[in-house]
């Protein structure tokens, strides 16, 4: 069973996958990419409207294992006639934001991570590094939030998985490109303050998760991919909602932002023009979407790939 968990924090979780990759792509890189075959994608696009606004909703995957054909047809033409694009966060300071994440990531209380942990938890931790070529105190100086990541991102990085060819790095080097305005919806110290913040139990809750999955990481991700690629919400729905059972969590990563973006998209219809918004495919699917919060109060979205 894909834990949602670890799944939603995956597919919600911008800065932490942007921020920690190497140097974003540029422009001249993604032009080169679009060069290479890549196997065609139809990710869902969804737009909400009024009679001088068009605003396009497009949910993200932050990270992948290649080039995916997602820039064309109805993303591309939506994208190209934005004169605005808004993503979760934006990536312009690396420097900033590794400071950010020593501050929000690494432990200040004196403890080390696996004197935090109980016996169990700190064997799962120490069997998982030593399997994958690390020493057991590699991690003793982290959150468990941040632990729990890092070790995510080791076995998907060894199956070639890349944040730089993850959507938002690509989307960030055409708007910087074409010179379009460019709008967070949320600043990256913010965004690594929600993981931060989040109560110790649900912190070491999500370690347990990845240390007991990370067997099946990279399959359970693949699905989550696979459903992102050919636009199937509904699936993707499951995925991320299948097996939910921390609320605070859920609540804290997903269901308030998504009602906070609702908001500020409703703000926005007020304005006219034509936007694009890109945020993680975890936002736009299942209960408690953007969408469902838009629907809440009367503003209807329309599937448009």
């Amino acid at each position: 069973m894909i834990s949602s968990r670890k799944i939603r924090l995956l597919a919600a979780a911008s800065a932490l996958f942007i921020f920690l990759a190497a140097p974003p792509v540029t422009a001249r890189e993604k032009a080169r990419a679009s060069e290479a075959p890549a196997a065609e994608a139809r990710p869902a696009l969804w737009k909400i409207s009024d009679r001088d606004t068009t605003i396009y909703l497009f949910g993200t995957i932050h990270i992948l294992p290649e080039e995916l054909g997602w820039f064309r047809g109805p993303v591309k033409r939506a994208f190209q006639s934005a004169d605005q694009v808004v993503t979760e966060t934006m990536t312009d300071s690396p420097e900033t934001l590794q400071a950010i994440f020593a501050e929000k990531g690494i432990r200040r209380d004196g403890r080390t991570l696996r004197v935090s942990l109980d016996e169990t938890q700190r064997g799962s931790l120490e069997k998982s590094l030593s399997d994958l070529g690390l020493a057991v105190n590699s991690f003793d100086q982290f959150e468990p939030w941040y632990a729990g990541l890092l070790l995510s991102l080791i076995p998907l990085k060894a199956a070639g998985y890349d944040q730089a060819k993850g959507v938002e790095n690509q989307i960030d080097a055409m708007a910087k490109a074409s010179g379009v305005a460019r709008h967070p919806l949320e600043t990256a110290e913010y965004q690594i303050g929600l993981f931060a913040a989040l109560p110790e139990a649900s912190q070491r809750a999500y370690l347990s998760e990845v240390l007991e999955q990370l067997p099946t990481l990279k399959e359970d991700v693949a699905k989550l991919v696979n459903a992102w690629r050919r636009g199937r919400a509904e699936e993707l729905a499951e995925l991320l909602n299948d097996d939910e059972s921390d609320e605070t969590m859920r609540k804290v990563l997903i269901t308030d932002r998504n009602q906070a973006w609702a908001k500020w998209l409703e703000g926005r219809l007020a304005q006219p023009g034509v936007v694009f918004v890109a945020v993680g495919a975890g936002h736009l699917a299942g209960a408690g979407s953007v969408q469902e919060q838009l629907s809440r109060d009367g503003i209807r979205t329309v599937r448009v790939q």
